[in-house]
Parts: structure tokens; C-alpha cells; sequence
């Protein structure tokens, strides 16, 4: 008999165990009529700042938002640079090219995949106006490095947290380590909404009332524009369901902690081609669980191997952002970011989701250790 599959995330298995609450919090928008901003969404904010350990949360309609709204409170814009690294989402770098600034690509590190700081002290010039860390697949970046460089520079950082949500360093959550902080409530993040949604989180009064102004329009009051900004307002629907769910995050945390810790007893007792990821800081969330296949002809074959077996897989990162066509113009060329080229050939995510069962973990391990030991099934 063949097993169910295993798809790489299931969003519904928890949605429909709270089924009941995320219906009520519907009805109560509804009733309200208040869909845009609103008391749902200040709640929201209130209890992500508390949740966080940060002054003030600007709830945004998306982490790409969220990204372009610190940037544009900051300042930033044509004719600057800033740093972020080649091996991560498109939108850390989109969101930089749309200020009309220029992204300037920097290597990571070659075990958390996360900004290595030397690589990135390389690439600031009298240009640079912000750098953005991203915390990598829920791991916080080294921010002490990073902000040892940046400050020396009198520059701000950004940490792109989007999928970071309650990852920890030193005893700081993500988004309280710098400057601003970014994050997305996209469906398959470690607190993912119905929808896109976003968070800017500072604990300065004056970039946070400059966010807010941005998020509508630029006005703080109706028809009264003190800046140039967009509609990045949050639904107040994705906050009233949002808020549901966030008193369940630390659960769901754990739930990835022990699927991680489980993947790397499997995998890591049997002699494979493969590096693991480390456990990086305490408070890594596990947004994905990411192997490395030491011999990068291996990864897709290995990827082909477990769907047919119906085991779901992604990769992250396909290219490295320095080699997409369009930042093609800003460089570097191929080869000078060797890590962020290395990890896009050889980098495959396993599913990690809260609600993958044990045996689930088990199976999936299994089919990785059976790949290497006879790839013929």
C-alpha cells in the first residue's frame, strides 16, 4: 500500500484545528465593518511590540512593504547604495531597487547562510546609506558583527525578519536588533496570515510615526500629505486572525525545534554526502529546514527521488540574487560571491511545518538516506 504524501507544507492541518476561533474573528470584523486599520489591527500591533520587546509594530500590507517602508523612512534613495546579501528572497533586494537606491550584494556565510559581516565591510563605499541583514530561514544573523560594522560606519541596519518571527539572539527577539525591523505574515511563515500582510517594528518614535504616515498615503490626517508614500495599510481581517494565532506561536516553535532536532539525529547518524544545517543561535525558528549536498549534480536528482515517493521539497534559492537578470547591470559577476553561488546549486528544503508528525520526519529522513545508498529505489 503506498504511503499518503508528504506535502512540503500543509497550512490546513492547523487552520482547521482552530477552525471555530478563525470564524468567530471573521464575524466580528464583519459585524463591525471596520476593514481597513482600525482597533483590530491596533491591538495587533500593540500585542506583536509586547510580543516582540520593541517600542512600536506598524502593521503593513506585506514583508515586501514592509522593506520598501523602512527603507523610504529612512531616507534612502536615488543615487545610494545599500548592502544586503546575494543569498536570500528577491525582495530584499527588489524592495532597495524601487527607492531608486542600488543593491549592493555582499557574500554569507557558508554554514547559516546568513551576511557575512566581512564581506559586507568589503562592500560599503561613501555611497552607502543602510545595510539589510536577513535572518535566513528563521536564524537571526550575527547582528554583533554586523552592527559593530555598520555603526562604525554611522550606518543603519535593517533586519529583513520576514521569515524570523520570534527567532531569538542573545536574548533579543528578531526585529529588535536594529534599527527597523521587517516582517512577513505570508501563509507559509512561522506566524502566517490568509493572505499578505506585513510588520515594521523600531524603537524610534520618529521612524515609526514617519512608517505610519507612509502606509496611507503619506498623511497621518485625511487629505493632509507630509510625505510621498503608498498604500501599505494592513487589513484588519488579517489582523483580527493574526491575533488568534499569535498566542500560539511559541507551541508551534517548539513543534519546529523537535522536527529539526529529529532530522538532524537521522540524518546525522548515517555517513551521507550531505551538510546540515546548525542550530545556529538558540532561538532559530525553523522557518525551513535546508540540507546541502556536497556534490551539486546530486541535489535535483535527490529533489526527483523524494517527489516520487510523494515527498515534497523546495529550493531556496535557485540563483543568487547578483546573478539575476535584472541586477545583471550591478554586479558583481559570476564567481566573486563563491558562498551565495555554492549554497543556490546545492541547498534542498525538507518539510518542517508544526504539524508534521514524527513518523512523518522519520519517512522523509529515511527517503534521503535511501536516495544515497541505492538512488535506483
Amino acid at each position: 500500500m503506498t504511503p499518503p504524501p508528504v506535502p512540503f507544507f500543509d497550512r490546513a492541518r492547523a487552520d482547521l484545528a482552530m477552525q471555530g476561533e478563525l470564524v468567530a474573528a471573521f464575524q466580528g470584523v464583519v459585524q463591525s465593518g471596520q476593514y481597513i486599520l482600525g482597533p483590530e489591527v491596533e491591538a495587533f500591533e500593540a500585542e506583536c511590540a509586547a510580543y516582540l520587546g520593541v517600542r512600536h509594530a506598524v502593521g503593513v500590507s506585506s514583508g515586501t512593504d514592509a522593506l520598501l517602508v523602512s527603507l523610504m523612512a529612512l531616507g534612502v534613495g536615488a543615487g545610494d547604495e545599500v548592502v544586503c546579501p546575494a543569498y536570500t528572497f528577491f525582495a530584499t533586494a527588489g524592495a532597495i531597487h524601487r527607492t531608486g537606491a542600488r543593491p549592493v550584494f555582499a557574500d554569507v556565510l557558508p554554514g547559516s547562510f546568513n551576511l557575512d559581516p566581512a564581506s559586507m565591510a568589503r562592500a560599503i563605499t561613501a555611497r552607502t546609506r543602510a545595510v539589510v541583514a536577513v535572518h535566513l530561514f528563521g536564524d537571526c544573523a550575527p547582528m554583533d558583527e554586523i552592527l559593530a560594522v555598520a555603526d562604525g560606519r554611522g550606518l543603519p541596519v535593517i533586519e529583513d525578519a520576514a521569515q524570523a518571527f520570534g527567532a531569538e539572539r542573545a536574548g533579543r527577539r528578531a526585529g529588535a536588533l536594529g534599527r527597523m525591523g521587517c516582517f512577513s505574515f505570508f501563509p507559509t511563515k512561522n506566524l502566517g496570515g490568509f493572505g499578505d500582510g506585513g510588520l515594521v517594528t523600531t524603537d524610534r518614535d520618529d521612524l515609526a510615526e514617519r512608517a505610519r504616515a507612509l502606509r496611507a498615503q503619506g498623511a497621518r490626517r485625511k487629505h493632509h500629505h507630509t510625505l510621498v508614500g503608498g498604500n501599505f495599510r494592513l487589513d484588519a481581517l488579517q489582523a483580527a486572525l493574526l491575533r488568534r494565532k499569535l498566542p500560539r506561536l511559541g507551541a508551534s516553535l517548539a513543534q519546529r525545534r523537535r522536527h529539526a532536532a529529529q532530522y538532524a539525529a537521522l540524518l546525522g547518524q548515517a555517513d551521507l554526502p550531505l551538510s546540515l544545517p546548525g542550530a545556529g543561535s538558540t532561538g532559530h525558528t525553523w522557518n525551513q529546514y535546508v540540507i546541502r549536498v556536497k556534490d551539486a549534480s546530486l541535489r535535483d536528482p535527490l529533489r526527483g527521488f523524494l517527489a516520487a515517493r510523494g515527498i515534497g521539497t523546495e529550493v531556496y534559492y535557485p540563483a543568487p540574487l547578483h546573478l539575476q537578470p535584472c541586477f545583471a547591470a550591478h554586479g558583481p559577476p559570476a564567481g566573486a560571491l563563491p558562498v551565495a553561488e555554492a549554497a543556490a546549486r546545492e541547498t534542498l528544503a525538507l518539510p518542517i511545518y508544526p504539524e508534521l508528525t514524527s513518523e512523518e520526519v522519520t519517512r522523509v529522513a529515511g527517503a534521503v538516506v535511501s536516495f544515497f545508498v541505492d538512488p535506483r529505489g
